[in-house]
């Protein structure tokens, strides 16, 4: 990865894309909220009795806002490199968003969740078939580790290559974590000249 020069001849960082997705209320927001050196841009809204049979909220009971566009934040990796990140929202019916979302993406974290891993599936099966490197993070909620990595990397049927790393959305120091094993996941995609290929 390079810089950019400004126009005063000052090596400016690399500005780099990512999306934080995932299924709905599986702590997007919360990891973009806790990384994020400025304050983050949230298009929330308080869940309705319109959303009554539309919205899973099954094992989310105690949500009472959500994502209707994106969340928006931004943290300095280095001097060279700085990651603007763009959190997805996780309703289904808003999804037709993550087409736009995605362009000039370099890379996306998937959050799981371990109660409700199959709300996963479909921003996997989206980056996998579009070839966009991605990582996963397991927010454990409340530091609940009830399964071991293996038993989630075999429940998410997740390609070899894709990293998986436990954190808790709500820590800056582990989300930063979970950044920082994407950008390496990225260089070495990028090193090796394999695009990630769909499973």
């Amino acid at each position: 990865m390079g810089y950019a020069n400004s126009d005063h001849g000052d090596a400016a960082p690399l500005a780099v894309k990512i999306l934080i997705a995932g299924g709905f209320g599986v702590g997007k927001t919360t990891l973009v909220g806790a990384v994020s050196e400025v304050a983050p841009l949230r298009t929330e809204e308080y869940l309705t009795h319109a959303g009554v049979g539309v919205d899973d909220l099954d094992g989310v009971d105690g949500k009472s806002t959500t994502t209707v566009a994106l969340d928006f934040g931004r943290i300095t990796i280095s001097r060279e490199l700085v990651l603007y990140l763009f959190g997805t929202p996780g309703q289904e019916r808003f999804w037709f968003m993550w087409n736009d979302l995605v362009n000039g993406a370099m890379g996306a974290v998937v959050l799981v969740d371990t109660r409700r891993l199959d709300v996963s599936f479909a921003s996997i099966d989206f980056f996998e078939s579009r070839g966009i490197p991605f990582v996963v993070g397991v927010n454990c909620f409340h530091g609940v580790r009830d399964r071991t990595q293996e038993e989630i990397r075999r429940a998410l049927d997740l390609d070899p290559q894709v990293p998986l790393m436990l954190c808790d959305a709500r820590d800056r120091a582990a989300g930063r974590d979970v950044l920082l094993a994407l950008i390496d996941h990225l260089m070495a995609v990028r090193t090796s000249g394999t695009p990630h290929s769909a499973t």
